[in-house]
């Protein structure tokens, strides 16, 4: 139902919500149907063509790049699939793409259930019902696929090492996640790898968790700034800078001005609370202007609202704290990226809302709602 509404607003309210793009890859995608009868030879062999010279060399470029292209073109692809069974309907290959993305919200279910026993009914609502995740995971776009990547990866890394048992479906799984992150948000692997690193050594010293991932990840942050020294082509700091210019270069509704990053440890520094700010507890309510953002901005509020809850009303953690700093470390690195590169808030809301559950279920878990309801009662 969630994939539908996505659908129907991107056809009624397209241009104010910028989701043109879900019926562009649908009509390619029925371009590539065609292709299929009449070319099978190309249909099965243009995705891997490199139309730029070095295309394949840009793995973080924003164009003519071989990589920045493929997110669009697998998604072109699987739905040309669909249209196979579908004869080309839309809203029929919503629920193909549901059965397919659907798994990724389960396995984080199972894996919260897992992490905080007891708590199905309030973790089911923190995973399947927060609004943006719901709407953004469900539409016919990269978020869901994200998401089912994330979700797949951390699944079975976590049951692996509570299961002291790395088998070779969980390694093929593993494989399998990292992949359909590669193919639809590239820049997660280099996010979610000093997490999954970390994560692998705090479970050898649990006691000094934090003081791993701590350490860990100065290291990466300081490799982030350096290793361009070692080879040129691996300046990071300048693909974030160049991502955030090709934002800015765009037009829209929800853009929000921003200081503009410098490919610098101080610039970096500088921006971290701008780059908070954007990611975390915006859109404000001066930031409505229209039941879309208005719908974000209550959600915020409300999400703000659960977090102070938290803190009020926290009852005792989980035996897995080593996972919650995954959560923690993993999610506020995707959100920093977001912060520094976006600047258009409903881009922001879409982009943010994969790491939503990572947060919001450790905090809805540790809330004491029996106390909480006792005293509004």
């Amino acid at each position: 139902m969630a994939g539908i509404l996505y659908g129907w607003i991107g056809v009624y309210y397209g241009g104010l919500a910028h989701m043109v793009d879900t019926w562009n890859y649908h009509y390619n995608s029925i371009q590539e149907y065609h292709l299929l009868q009449t070319n099978p030879h190309e249909y099965f062999t243009n995705l891997f063509k490199d139309p730029y010279e070095g295309g394949l060399m840009q793995f973080f470029g924003n164009k003519d790049s071989f990589w920045n292209d493929l997110k669009s073109n697998v998604v072109i692809k699987i739905l040309s699939v669909f249209d196979i069974f579908s004869f080309g309907y839309y809203y029929v290959n919503v629920i193909f793409y549901s059965f397919l993305t659907l798994f990724g919200p389960i396995c984080c279910f199972r894996l919260m259930n897992d992490v905080y026993p007891g708590r199905k009914l309030i973790i089911a609502i923190a995973t399947f019902l927060i609004p943006s995740f719901l709407y953004w995971t469900s539409g016919i776009h990269k978020d869901g696929l994200t998401f089912l990547g994330i979700a797949i990866l951390t699944y079975n890394i976590y049951f692996g090492l509570k299961e002291k048992k790395i088998n070779f479906k969980r390694i093929f799984l593993i494989l399998l996640g990292l992949l359909i992150l590669l193919l639809f948000r590239n820049y997660i692997i280099v996010i979610i790898a000093p997490a999954i690193l970390a994560w692998l050594q705090a479970s050898k010293w649990p006691k000094h968790g934090l003081a791993i991932f701590a350490g860990v990840y100065i290291l990466f942050i300081s490799l982030f700034f350096t290793v361009r020294y070692i080879n040129p082509n691996w300046d990071f700091p300048q693909a974030v800078v160049n991502k955030q210019e090709s934002f800015m270069q765009l037009q829209g509704n929800s853009y929000v001005p921003i200081n503009k990053l410098k490919p610098t440890v101080l610039s970096f520094i500088v921006n971290i609370p701008q780059a908070f700010t954007l990611s975390t507890i915006r859109p404000y309510p001066s930031d409505v202007n229209h039941i879309l953002s208005l719908a974000a901005a209550l959600e915020i509020d409300l999400l703000l609202l659960l977090v102070l809850l938290f803190f009020l009303f926290r009852t005792n953690g989980t035996q897995s704290k080593n996972f919650i700093y995954f959560c923690l470390f993993f999610s506020f690195s995707v959100l920093l990226t977001i912060g520094y590169t976006v600047n258009f808030l409903g881009a922001i809301v879409r982009y943010r809302s994969i790491v939503i559950p990572l947060l919001i279920v450790p905090v809805m878990a540790q809330i004491n709602w029996k106390k909480l309801s006792k005293i509004i009662s």
